[in-house]
């Protein structure tokens, strides 16, 4: 998996509406609370938009909101929504990846790669980011990986 850095500014601005929610937050001021460029973060802001996890009003008031509570969006609806498949082998998604002969074995792999990550970000909600700790001192998305 590789974290772009549209990806990567895409959850830092996704954390940063979450920790105002249910209020709406500028694009300014997410770009500037983030350090993330504003005309980078515009484009970001439309596919998370488009991809329903945002919506945004218009006016002196405006600003973008989520369109569910931050327990509701996961790391990985955000990836998603901002680059596609979260592991792809030589720029296609894994599970179409194919193999044969001596290396027929290493599409399993691949596929096992992308369950694993899948299993992180699919688990780990903006509310877990904002809060990390579960009560035991131990991190939310720092579980044990599920077995299929």
């Amino acid at each position: 998996m590789y974290v772009s850095a549209r990806s990567d500014y895409a959850v830092r601005a996704m954390l940063a509406v979450a920790q105002h929610h249910p209020a709406v937050v500028k694009a300014a001021v997410l770009a500037a609370s983030q350090d993330i460029p504003y005309s980078f973060l515009q484009g970001i802001l439309l596919d998370l938009r488009r991809a329903g996890l945002l919506h945004s009003l218009r006016g002196a008031d405006g600003g973008y909101a989520l369109t569910r509570a931050p327990d509701g969006i996961t790391v990985g609806d955000v990836l998603r929504a901002t680059g596609g498949a979260l592991t792809t082998v030589r720029g296609a998604p894994a599970d179409v990846a194919t193999y044969h002969g001596v290396a027929v074995g290493l599409g399993e792999v691949w596929l096992s790669v992308h369950r694993a990550i899948e299993d992180v970000v699919d688990h780990a909600t903006l509310a877990d980011l904002l809060a990390p700790a579960d009560g035991r001192g131990r991190k939310v998305v720092d579980r044990p990986p599920r077995v299929a």
